[in-house]
Formats: structure tokens, sequence, C-alpha cells
């Protein structure tokens, strides 16, 4: 890891381009260079950068690591604004980072991805600190929610999960104490189980107690009541019927796991006791920040942070009764480069863990999960037929799916208007891997599967660009079509087959030889469908 100062910065070589392997018995095979790539994490005490490169097969190699002190959080969090002199900071430190992409051949903001966490997402002025950072630099600053952060988090520990035979095969708690937060993951045999944010971080818990009036004992004691608060949140969530395993992400638990005694974790996790944690914690809160810098040679971020954080991990650990937790050396960086390797793309697996949080969800509100599952995957089947009409992506389809899926859970408040009850049930719940404005999406398309179409008088789809707003029409339009092909709640209709004749959508259904019932369905809900894409609905019996 490498600190830079403005008139001072070290860092590694940069990489080499293209390679040309030798095969004994065969003409040489130039490879295709490594594509150079930098994420940077605009965060609540600094801005970090990672710069790799990632290879045709898709692995990532790092390069290089930077770190720069800006304690965004402090003003955020207390002033809910970012101060027109931190923001320039940050563009001087953006703006020297750009000087070292230079030389590792990163000269386009596209192979550059910046976000920022809560010290920005949570400031009154955000978007004027994006236009700023990018009318000087053109870079795109996305400030990305809790949910995206565990999403991203996942990404980077889950190899490490599977890669233990005994959390592969148990049930892990993955917790982050960071500086605005904490973000905590419920994993068994690589799914996820839950995940939540929390408001606590070790900068939040600094400001919101007057430290400076209070001594070494009641300092501790102030903290420990922020923190004993998420404890009792954390049994609802983690509901641990079984042996928990305690998994810790963090640059405040990697430096406790190195003054411990682990020099490098090396990649793999490393395993500390949970008693000898403890002491170190005990130590450290009776520290001022200069102390903690000169005995364990800490950094000043670290020192500031170190005390609250190991506080929590403590607390937790204890909590759950465990005598050892596990430290990853995986930090946010590289779930960035992993998402950037992959293209952004969902992969099966994530979308499988997306549905299975969806699924908990509707369980819990009782849904009918039979004809939720049948309209999820008449849905599925419609999106990919009509991909030559609608020209989503895949992303777009798990949106349909999760809304399928979610269609009635709002029947468990009031069947009658239950499409608006799901709609403010999705809005407000937390679903893994979906950030809050694709819950809203997601929220959307359930509301209108039946009764009223989208208008301009409905808030929430008015918040959405025009882009969006055809979007969410353009899947409820499908919704309301798979709707109506289960209205019988029996899931009789399994496999369809449309195409397009005579500017008509025709479905086929196999193997059913009476769909007067559905007919009737589809007159009532196809008129969406007909607006949207121009093309009336009809029902043919195949067979």
């Amino acid at each position: 890891m490498t600190t830079i100062s403005m008139s001072d910065i070290s860092r590694a070589n940069p990489a080499s381009g293209a390679s040309t392997t030798t095969v004994k018995g065969t003409v040489d095979v130039k490879q295709p260079p490594p594509r150079p790539v930098a994420v940077i994490d605009i965060g609540a005490s600094a801005i970090r950068m990672a710069i790799a490169e990632i290879h045709p097969s898709g692995e990532v190699r790092k390069l290089d690591q930077l770190i720069q002190p800006v304690p965004l959080g402090k003003e955020t969090f207390e002033t809910r604004r970012l101060s027109r002199r931190s923001i320039e900071r940050v563009v001087r430190v953006l703006r020297q980072y750009q000087r070292i992409l230079l030389e590792y051949g990163i000269d386009q903001p596209s192979a550059v991805r910046v976000v920022a966490t809560s010290a920005v997402r949570e400031a009154s002025n955000r978007l004027a600190f994006a236009d700023r950072v990018y009318m000087v630099t053109g870079l795109h600053v996305e400030p990305i929610d809790e949910a995206e952060v565990n999403r991203i988090t996942y990404m980077g520990i889950t190899p490490q999960l599977l890669a233990d035979e005994e959390l592969s095969n148990g049930k892990a708690m993955v917790l982050e104490i960071g500086g605005g937060s904490t973000e905590v993951l419920v994993v068994r045999s690589g799914n996820v189980l839950a995940s939540h944010s929390y408001r606590l971080g070790s900068i939040r818990m600094l400001q919101t107690i007057d430290l400076a009036r209070a001594g070494a004992k009641r300092r501790r004691a102030l903290l420990e009541n922020h923190i004993n608060r998420m404890l009792t949140q954390l049994n609802e969530l983690v509901r641990s019927e079984s042996q928990l395993n305690l998994v810790a992400v963090g640059g405040d638990i990697r430096l406790a796991t190195r003054l411990l005694g682990h020099e490098s974790l090396g990649g793999d996790l490393a395993s500390v006791s949970v008693e000898r944690l403890a002491e170190l914690t005990d130590e450290v809160l009776t520290l001022d920040e200069e102390e903690i810098v000169k005995k364990y040679d800490a950094t000043f971020i670290e020192a500031q942070t170190l005390g609250p954080a190991l506080l929590a991990y403590s607390a937790v650990a204890r909590h759950f009764s465990l005598d050892r937790i596990y430290v990853s050396d995986t930090n946010m960086r590289d779930g960035l480069l992993k998402d950037m390797a992959s293209g952004g793309r969902w992969t099966a697996e994530f979308r499988n863990q997306i549905i299975r949080s969806a699924l908990s969800l509707g369980r819990r509100f009782h849904f009918d999960e039979m004809h939720a599952r049948s309209v999820a995957e008449l849905s599925r089947k419609l999106f990919y037929q009509l991909q030559s009409q609608h020209r989503l992506d895949n992303r777009h389809e798990v949106i349909l799916y999760v809304a399928a899926l979610l269609h009635e859970i709002g029947m468990q408040i009031n069947v009658r208007g239950h499409h608006k009850h799901s709609l403010y049930i999705i809005r407000h719940s937390e679903l893994f891997g979906l950030s809050q404005s694709e819950l809203v999406e997601v929220a959307l398309v359930a509301r209108y599967y039946r009764r009223a179409t989208p208008q301009p008088t409905h808030a929430e789809y008015m918040s959405l660009d025009r882009e969006h707003r055809v979007m969410v029409s353009k899947l409820a339009a499908i919704l309301r079509i798979a709707a109506a092909l289960d209205d019988t709640r029996t899931s009789r209709i399994r496999e369809i087959d449309c195409k397009v004749d005579s500017n008509r959508l025709i479905i086929e259904i196999p193997g059913v030889n009476d769909v007067s019932l559905e007919q009737i369905a589809m007159k009532q809900q196809a008129g969406l469908f007909r607006d949207v894409y121009g093309l009336p609905v009809m029902l043919r019996v195949n067979g």
C-alpha cells in the first residue's frame, strides 16, 4: 500500500505491454495485451486507488495501490454537506491520481471506475460534488448505496469462503466496520441468506459522542452503547440456530491481525483469537491518536478509527460466543476490479442470489409461491422470446423476474389494492444485490401488473428518467401477459411459443386443449402490451 502526498508519490513499476508466447515446435503466438484499469474508492476518511491489469482470461493482477487521507466523513456526518475546501481537495487528489494513471497507460475515463460511499452519498450537495469532479477530471463519481456495497463485498469474499471447507459448508457472517456504516452478509454454502447495512461506523461513532469531554472509561461506555444497539438487530438478521463463523473485513481488522503476529495474509483467511483481539482492543482504547501512531507504526487514518472498529468486532464475536474469527485481506477495490473484469454482467450465480433473496421476502409475507414462480417463469420465457421487440439486456430480465415473484406480496395487507401495497413493501425492503434505484424499478413493474397503467400523476414513476420509464412500461406489459397466462393459478401453462405475425403477437400454447379462461384474462390484461409494443395479443392452442 502506497501513501501519497501532494509532493511525494511512490508506486510500483508500470505494467508492460503485449507479450509473445513461444511454444516448442510451433510458430510464436502473440497474446493480446492485458487491459490496464483502475478503481478509486472515495470513502469517509480517505481516497484509495487500486491499479490492475485484466487479462483476456478474466484474471485480475493488481499492480499498485495508493491512499490519500481526506476526512470527508467528519463533515458529512455532522453538517450533511461537503465544504468547498474539501471538494477542491478531492479534485486535487484525483488529478494526482490521473498523472499516475497516465504512466500505466490509462488515459481514458472509461478505464477508471470511481465510487463514493456514505460520506458522499449522504451529503446534500453530492450532485455539485460529482459535477465539480467531472468538470476538472472527466471522471464520473458513482455514489453507491448499501446494496451495491454488499454486492461488491460478495464478489470479493466468495472465492475465499468457498476455498475453506469449514466456511463453505457452514454459516458465515461477513462483517465490515467502515467509517460511516457497518455492512453485514450472512452466507451459507455460498448462498446469501441475508444482507443489511447499519448506520454504525467508526467515524460516525466518534462524532456522535463528545469524546473531548469524556475520559477513557466514559468514552468506552458510550461506544459500547452504540454498538449494543446493532447487536440487538443482528440477532434478528442472523437467527443462528447453527454454528456461526465470523469473517471480518476492513482495514482496521487487517491492521489488528498484523499487530497480533500475522505479518501477511497472503491471499488467505487469517484466524485470530477473540481473546487476544479483545486484549489489543483494551490497550488501543487507552491511547490517544498520536500514541497509537507511535506504538503501532500506524497511519493517522488508522489511529483515528482503530479503537471503535476493534471494539465493534470484538463485541460481535463475544455476542455470538465465538473464540476465533477469520480475517480476510479482500477489500472493496478487489470486488470492483472483479466486477470490471466481468464487464459488469450479472453472473448466473449472482442472479440466483437475488432470486433467493426475493423468495425469502415473499415467504415473510406468505405469498402464493407456486403462482409467483409460475408467473416468473412465464415472464422469463416471454422476455427472451420477445427480445427483438423490447431490446433490453439480461439485468432487466432479473428486474422482471423479481417483480413477477413479488407482484402479489401486498395481498397480506389488503387484497383490493394489493398492487399498491406491493409497491410500498418492495420499495422499502432490502433485496440482496439490488440497488435502491433497481428496487424502485422492481416495485413499479410489480405495481403496474394490474389496474391502472403508468400515469403522469404517479410520483414514483415520474421520478425516473425517460429511458427508465419506458423500461418499466415494457416490463410491466410483459408481466401482465404472464399473469394472465396463469390466471387459473394451476401452473398448467408451462411452455409458450411467441411469434409476431400480421402485426399481432401470437402466443401458441402446446399441450393444453382449452385456454378459454386465459383468453378472457388476456383481453383484460393485454391493453398495456398493445399500447407499449403496438401489438394486440392472441392465444392459440398448439396440438
